[in-house]
């Protein structure tokens, strides 16, 4: 009974605060977030009400949902085309430094990421290391109280857009592998850093090249102890994956996918739906577990929940390529195929799904 309710307050709330722009802009989306304008309109409303931050406990200015609550929220944004949100600040470094961070840390940049003044990216890919983050070679060397960055990140989403980044960068340069590394955070406006579009598949400008030369950031600005970042950015990591909602977006590729196929379905597309369909309906069960409060155990619920939502969007966005080559509407088929190929990345990104198979294959010989 109380979760029917939840659901109507939600409905009621995305009824009336949606508008015909938002819904566009969020129905149009292709990519990882929606169109920069409409994002920051939709984060200001819901900031407004309470419901900017799903994960965030209360006591930090999230609103204390459960597991099934933050799913009921993600599927009704999802059925009405809600904008998505670039939200690094809200599922990553804020639930880091709501744990890991000073109590400085926290006043600075966790309200500022709740009312959306601090747009924030990762900076952790590099040209010669993927997503083996042990490999990194940019720098940072201390000057005393300070620390001089140099060296290139890759693959930087919505660089270009944000006002922070949080980075590891190696701090001994007589370390090698993952030792000798340190989180930062790092004011994009900084002296030092110029960003550089890269374009997707699509032809379209979400990711970047960001360049360091000389940047300056204060001693203060390290997550965790100095050559202590793998550790920090693993855990990181954790929580970025274990708050991310990806049987929403599969959700949006599986909706379009239906308006798409009409009558003139064949009984094979059909049953392809179903099949997604019900596969989304056990992953979304899935993500609605009790969370153990080992460690360990959220980094392999993370891991396992990465796999499985990224390939289950690969997997809507190939059938949604099969009906968008056929479609007669020649607007819809070619988003349906822009989709696709937006989708290409969701294996790799957060961590390539390769490595994430290391991880539980690790976990289980353990």
């Amino acid at each position: 009974m109380y979760m029917r309710q939840f659901r109507k307050t939600v409905c009621a709330f995305l009824d009336e605060a949606l508008t015909p722009d938002l819904r566009a802009a969020g129905r149009n989306t292709t990519g990882v977030y929606s169109e920069p304008e409409a994002c920051a309109i939709w984060h200001r409303r819901l900031f407004e009400v309470g419901w900017i931050a799903p994960a965030w406990p209360a006591i930090w200015g999230g609103p204390g949902w459960d597991a099934q609550q933050r799913a009921i929220f993600d599927e009704e944004c999802a059925r009405q085309d809600a904008p998505i949100l670039f939200n690094a600040g809200i599922r990553s470094i804020g639930p880091l430094l709501i744990e890991m961070g000073t109590p400085a840390q926290k006043a600075m940049h966790l309200p500022a990421i709740l009312c959306g003044d601090e747009l924030w990216c990762q900076g952790f890919s590099e040209p010669s290391a993927g997503s083996d983050l042990a490999a990194i070679s940019s720098s940072a060397r201390d000057a005393g109280g300070h620390f001089l960055l140099n060296g290139q990140k890759i693959w930087t989403t919505g660089a270009h857009l944000a006002q922070r980044m949080f980075a590891i960068f190696r701090t001994d340069p007589d370390s090698s592998g993952s030792a000798g590394l340190t989180f930062f955070l790092i004011d994009m406006a900084s002296p030092g850093i110029s960003v550089r579009p890269l374009l997707d598949l699509r032809g379209e400008h979400e990711f970047n090249e960001v360049f360091f030369d000389d940047v300056l950031v204060a001693a203060q600005d390290c997550v965790g102890p100095v050559n202590d970042g793998w550790r920090t950015a693993k855990r990181l990591m954790a929580l970025a994956r274990s708050n991310n909602s990806p049987a929403s977006h599969t959700r949006r590729v599986l909706k379009r996918v239906r308006e798409a196929l009409g009558a003139e379905a064949s009984p094979h597309e059909v049953l392809r739906l179903a099949e997604l369909e019900a596969e989304l309906d056990a992953f979304s069960a899935l993500e609605q577990q009790p969370v153990s409060k080992a460690a360990a155990d959220q980094a392999t619920r993370a891991s396992v929940l990465k796999i499985l939502g990224s390939e289950l969007k690969q997997k809507a966005c190939a059938l949604a390529l099969d009906i968008g080559v056929s479609c007669a509407d020649g607007e819809r088929s070619t988003f349906l195929q822009r989709q696709y190929f937006g989708s290409r990345a969701a294996s790799i990104y957060s961590g390539a799904n390769e490595i994430q198979r290391n991880i539980l294959a690790r976990a289980l010989l353990k």
